[in-house]
């Protein structure tokens, strides 16, 4: 199945552009979430390079992000740059697990390979990979359980409409296996 970012910020766009003010915008080298402002009428999710997964990683933190948060850069939320320490990783881990496991779901809704982001290329610890995976899985069936964010909801049926995907369940979320 081919995913182009274009689907993405469409349907991502019609969905919220009027609801929420939020426009979904193709940008450079880094990703970042912009608030409205003087010179800019829609709040704006920028997500790197084209890339599809950047975009539903982007959205994810901006469904979790409450009123306030998004009425600020980047939500106010701090950035730990690459080459975190073991507990600073962990740390990192710990807030990403949510957006992580709304990202899973929209990559699902879309037929999209997901794989977590651990983000730390260069750090003095090899990250988890398999642990932080079922943690984001365990979030996911607890998502499933008990309700998605309204936001990712939303998108997730839009998603689905537009890739013909059908209701996920359980099994649309497989373990990670090295």
């Amino acid at each position: 199945m081919s995913h182009n970012y274009n689907d993405l910020i469409s349907v991502f766009n019609t969905t919220f552009l009027e609801s929420y003010n939020t426009e979904l915008i193709l940008g450079g080298d880094e990703p970042i979430y912009l608030p409205a402002d003087d010179k800019h009428r829609h709040h704006r999710i920028i997500f790197a390079r084209g890339y599809f997964a950047s975009g539903l990683h982007e959205i994810a933190h901006w469904c979790i992000a409450g009123p306030q948060r998004r009425l600020l850069e980047d939500y106010g939320y701090w950035y730990e740059p690459d080459g975190r320490t073991e507990a600073v990783q962990a740390e990192f881990e710990k807030v990403e697990i949510k957006p992580q496991a709304i990202e899973w779901i929209l990559a699902a809704s879309c037929g999209f390979a997901f794989s977590v982001s651990c983000d730390n290329l260069s750090g003095d610890c090899e990250p988890d990979r398999v642990g932080f995976t079922a943690k984001v899985r365990e979030q996911v069936f607890s998502y499933l359980s008990n309700g998605i964010p309204d936001r990712a909801k939303l998108l997730s049926d839009a998603l689905r409409e537009h890739y013909g995907i059908a209701p996920l369940t359980q099994a649309c979320f497989p373990e990670l296996v090295l």
